[in-house]
């Protein structure tokens, strides 16, 4: 199944908003898309407010951080040097821990193949 993506409406806290017809649309602003049954990371398909919350596996997540669009958050426990699975494949290692709902990305993952992969690693490569 499909995680899904809740978020308080009506700024009380007192309505919830659940969409996970297919994890690529809503209405409420976020979502998240399983892209193989093997991954341990979600992709973020519309960005996310640090505090909403998350089904993830059925399990009912608050976001810790904020989510931009195309970024991963675990599905999973992920410990310091666990391999990040995305289309079933190895993309790197963590090196900090996640909880179901964080942010995976520079700060906690490396790259099991480029050194880094951020514009400032480009310049430094380039030697700007």
């Amino acid at each position: 199944p499909c995680p899904s993506f809740s978020e308080e409406v009506g700024g009380e806290g007192k309505a919830m908003e659940d969409v996970s017809a297919n994890c690529a649309r809503d209405r409420s602003g976020g979502g998240f898309l399983l892209l193989a049954p093997e991954d341990n990371v979600l992709i973020c398909v519309k960005s996310v407010r640090q505090g909403s919350v998350a089904e993830i596996d059925g399990v009912a997540v608050t976001l810790r951080d904020a989510v931009e669009l195309g970024h991963k958050v675990a599905r999973v426990p992920l410990a310091p040097g666990d391999k990040v699975l995305r289309y079933g494949f190895p993309i790197g290692r963590m090196t900090a821990s996640a909880a179901p709902g964080d942010h995976v990305h520079h700060h906690n993952l490396a790259s099991d193949y480029l050194p880094a992969h951020g514009r400032d690693a480009v310049r430094k490569e380039a030697g700007e």
